[in-house]
């Protein structure tokens, strides 16, 4: 056997023997950790029902606990409930003497349990929490951590559904501030305090996505509660959404123009066209109404009026004229039928007295010479014309205005009470709803910006 083979050999039966020291030195390690949590912890020793002392193990000051959270998701707000999901990583830090333990210096970092009952527990709850559950697939989500300086990180991944009041008096141009409140519920002020953690003690996940909302910005702060029992410690985190304008806008306001649009064709449709015009209003009507019924449905009934109310209302009544119109031109053509079937009476009955009275005059005309006078009688028909075109040449002419002068290029008979008021509709009504989305976008928009509180 050669020089090479013995190197090989014991290179082998060294690294054997190695393996088996890092083995036996795992072992031991486990062994010591098992004995220190049998020592702080075992029976007799550590009684989890006692809160820690305070600050340098201080008996009659506070315990404190800081908080922070990681937001893993935010699944939905509801407008109508008025309530917000989210799935979030609460941790909790706090120091308890009696945890403190040897290190083994340096190697032994942190003890890891997966029993919270183990050790005390700040009890902490959600005030404006409706549900909530632990995740347990495939193991409970949750540890502690103990520090060999007697620190305690306990760590929690929770869903919950929390309440959250909204004010929809500027509803779709809104922003809604949703509150996440936790509270002790037994332990005052005088035995335990909650602190936010220093340093980013909110985090929320980056890709972060809401179908109609977009998570603007968040805050925290405390929220202590005085109550006949006692004052009691309490942290909360507002966020700050804002709703997303496209969807409305698509889905509610380009509809409802349309529909306000398309009852106005009824203008530029003959009067006589009345099965077509009914039709039209009635039906835009309906749409309109179907509309309005469809949105409130999504929304709870609230005691104020909301900004998607002053459009839908409008526009409803924008309709609703619109099929008033055709009524009021409908009587009006029938007014003008009436009055045009007087003058053609009164014509005929004229013309009925004017030739009884020329066969009058043939029958005289026998008898004496017919000669035609030199100046008619005052009651002659043709008189009285003359006269009348005198007295209009005598007149001042008028400055006419420029609706009198578009109205003038119809002829005189389609100028009739009934045609000027489909005219004149066909300019009202376009003019007036353009004012009115004037005074909607500028009001809305600038009041969101002022209301923006945060």
């Amino acid at each position: 056997m050669g020089t090479g083979h013995y190197f090989w050999a014991i290179f082998y039966f060294t690294s054997l023997c190695s393996a088996s020291l890092a083995n036996n030195a795992k072992i031991n390690f486990r062994e010591k950790e098992k004995k220190v949590l049998d020592q702080i912890l075992g029976a007799g020793k550590y009684d989890a029902r006692i809160r820690p002392s305070g600050i340098n193990g201080t008996a009659n000051l506070p315990t404190l606990v800081q908080v922070n959270m990681f937001l893993r998701s935010i699944s939905k707000i509801d407008d109508y409930k008025m309530e917000y999901s989210v799935q979030l990583t609460f941790r909790e830090q706090w120091t308890d003497e009696r945890l403190k333990f040897d290190d083994i210096q340096g190697r032994l970092k942190y003890l890891t349990l997966t029993e919270a009952n183990r050790v005390w527990m700040p009890d902490l709850f959600f005030s404006n929490e409706k549900e909530g559950h632990f995740h347990n697939i495939i193991m409970p989500n949750v540890y502690i951590r103990i520090f060999p300086n007697g620190s305690v990180l306990y760590s929690i991944r929770i869903s919950l559904t929390l309440a959250c009041p909204m004010n929809l008096k500027l509803y779709p141009l809104d922003r809604q501030i949703c509150s996440l409140r936790m509270a002790s519920y037994g332990w005052t002020t005088n035995d335990l305090v909650f602190l936010w953690k220093e340093g980013d003690p909110v985090q929320v996940v980056k890709n972060l996505h809401l179908p109609r909302f977009t998570l603007e910005k968040f805050l925290t702060d405390y929220c202590n509660s005085k109550t006949n029992t006692g004052e009691y410690s309490c942290l909360k985190v507002d966020l700050l959404f804002k709703r997303e304008f496209s969807y409305y806008l698509i889905q509610i306001y380009i509809p409802c123009c349309m529909l306000v649009i398309v009852s106005w064709v009824s203008f530029w449709l003959d009067q006589g066209a009345v099965p077509a015009r009914v039709s039209l209003g009635v039906t835009t009507l309906l749409t309109m109404a179907t509309q309005t019924s469809g949105i409130n449905a999504s929304l709870p009934p609230v005691s104020y009026t909301k900004a998607i109310d002053v459009w839908t209302g409008v526009c409803l009544t924008f309709v609703f004229g619109a099929l008033l119109e055709f009524a009021l031109v409908n009587y009006a053509s029938r007014s003008d039928m009436h009055k045009e079937n007087m003058k053609k009476k009164r014509r005929d009955l004229e013309q009925a007295s004017l030739d009884a009275a020329s066969d009058l005059l043939d029958t005289d005309s026998n008898a004496t010479f017919a000669m035609k006078p030199l100046v008619r009688h005052p009651g002659d028909p043709l008189a009285l014309e003359k006269l009348r075109q005198c007295e209009v040449h005598m007149q001042p002419p008028k400055r006419p205005s420029c609706c009198k002068t578009w109205l003038s290029k119809f002829p005189t008979r389609q100028c009739s009470r009934s045609k000027r008021i489909d005219v004149i509709s066909r300019i009202t009504f376009p003019l007036v709803f353009a004012l009115f989305n004037l005074v909607y976008w500028s009001t809305y928009l600038f009041r969101e910006e002022e209301d923006e509180t945060f």
